[in-house]
């Protein structure tokens, strides 16, 4: 009966491609078009930002951004360049109840954070203002958090970290405009520092610009007690189309 109402609702409202809206026939995910147009970021790349380099360097080396200003979080890494395709994925999943991308983008994060899932002690979503939550009704980090957290046996931590001032939207700020703008913004509830005291924690979020966000993050959780925050997220923009910031 199961497989009879599936074939019904595809034939009804045949699956579509998140990205360009044409029709997949009977697959999943990306139509083959907009596959061959997402970048994934593979080696090489900076080994604390994961910033993709346009040749290798060498193992271990570090982005002039990474030795300049490094952050308070180890590394970080993201599973594909916020071009055209990821946007559109993003923007569906975030602004248009995609939720059911959610398995798909974790996949793709677990690939690209292995290394960083491999002896993490927790995963914890960014949150979002309780504001934008029920506007939103969804967080989409805590989404992403679950897909990912469940194949790779790494518990989410939800409520650890607490979203206490509503920043205005980040998009036409500069880069130290969103650092001034993410001042403050969060806080580990003092009755959950047990929690990650001492603890390998990943943070998970959707798209990673200039890193105010994750900065903001990783240090309440270190102030915290946490022993080490990285950060893994669907999609960072990298400077210069596919040149290393």
């Amino acid at each position: 009966m199961r497989a009879a109402f599936r074939f019904a609702l595809d034939v009804a409202l045949p699956p579509l491609c998140p990205s360009c809206r044409e029709p997949l026939g009977d697959g999943a995910g990306l139509c083959a078009s907009c596959w061959s147009k997402l970048s994934l970021i593979e080696p090489p790349y900076c080994a604390r930002l994961g910033i993709p380099f346009t040749y290798d360097p060498g193992p271990g080396l570090l982005s002039m951004e990474a030795i300049a200003n490094p952050p308070s979080y180890d590394r970080a890494r993201a599973a594909v360049r916020y071009d055209d395709v990821a946007r559109a994925l993003v923007h569906a999943f975030k602004y248009s109840d995609r939720l059911d991308l959610a398995p798909m983008m974790g996949r793709w994060m677990a690939r690209a954070g292995r290394e960083l899932l491999d002896g993490a002690d927790a995963l914890v979503p960014v949150p979002l203002h309780w504001r934008r939550l029920w506007a939103r009704r969804f967080n989409q980090s805590a989404a992403l958090a679950a897909a990912i957290g469940g194949p790779a046996g790494v518990p989410a931590l939800h409520g650890v970290l607490n979203r206490v001032r509503a920043t205005p939207q980040q998009v036409g700020l500069s880069k130290a405009q969103r650092a001034d703008n993410m001042q403050g913004a969060f806080r580990v509830a003092p009755e959950r520092k047990a929690d990650i005291a001492g603890r390998r924690l990943v943070l998970i979020d959707d798209v990673l610009t200039s890193g105010a966000t994750a900065e903001a993050s990783a240090r309440a959780l270190l102030r915290a007690g946490a022993a080490q925050v990285d950060v893994l997220v669907f999609a960072r923009v990298v400077a210069g189309g596919r040149s290393p910031i």
